[in-house]
């Protein structure tokens, strides 16, 4: 059967067959307003992934170590804390300043006017910086004039990276021995045989450098001789 087109009716149908179809209408050729998913909000997404994170990470995670650290390690948690006659005298952790020759003394410190806990700090002076060599070199003097003979170890005359360091190397303690053993009347035998008590190892064997505990050390000085 023979179909004859008319001009208007080819118009009809190319406008018909040219008219576009709305995504998310349900129906093709629909001409009502587009009903489509809903648009994420980047924003909210970053703001609830934020506040998720800051409550685990800032808040839970900490509490949870800080708890666990609590109840294995309490002396260690609380800071290392030294106790004399129920009061803190100090930390295991923080260097003290000791001038006097009846004391065993730390490292010297750069940390604000010197072994300031709430400056910790070195002097960020270079290797030519003559500052510093002159610092080293009078203190190198000085000490040298203690023993006469024996070379000064190298902690007693430079600084931590933090000012803070409690420890000293054992040669650096028995160094003093002589000083501390003639303040205090004591034999330097005796003297020695504390220092090597308090002498700490390599952990496992392997981490770090023998030290001793300048603080600790001085402790017990005081139990031995007053």
């Amino acid at each position: 059967m023979n179909t004859t087109f008319t001009p208007e009716k080819e118009v009809q149908q190319t406008s018909s067959s040219n008219r576009p179809a709305y995504v998310g209408s349900g129906r093709e050729g629909s001409s009502g307003p587009a009903k489509g998913p809903a648009v994420h909000s980047v924003w909210m997404t970053a703001i609830r992934f934020t506040l998720i994170t800051a409550i685990l990470l800032g808040l839970g995670y900490p509490l949870v170590v800080t708890g666990i650290a609590g109840a294995i390690f309490p002396h260690k948690a609380a800071g290392s804390l030294i106790l004399k006659d129920g009061q803190v005298i100090g930390s295991e952790l923080l260097a003290q300043s000791f001038t006097s020759d009846r004391y065993f003394h730390p490292r010297p410190s750069a940390a604000g006017s010197g072994y300031d806990a709430s400056a910790s700090g070195g002097s960020n002076l270079a290797q030519s910086s003559k500052t510093l060599v002159d610092r080293i070199q009078g203190s190198i003097d000085k000490l040298a004039k203690e023993n006469p003979g024996k070379p000064v170890p190298i902690d007693l005359v430079t600084t931590s990276a933090s000012g803070l360091d409690p420890d000293v190397t054992p040669d650096a303690a028995y160094f003093q021995a002589s000083r501390v053993a003639k303040a205090r009347n004591l034999s330097e035998e005796s003297v020695n045989k504390l220092i090597a008590q308090h002498i700490t190892s390599r952990q496992l064997g392997l981490l770090g450098e023998p030290r001793v505990n300048v603080l600790l050390l001085n402790l017990d000085l005081d139990k031995i001789s007053k």
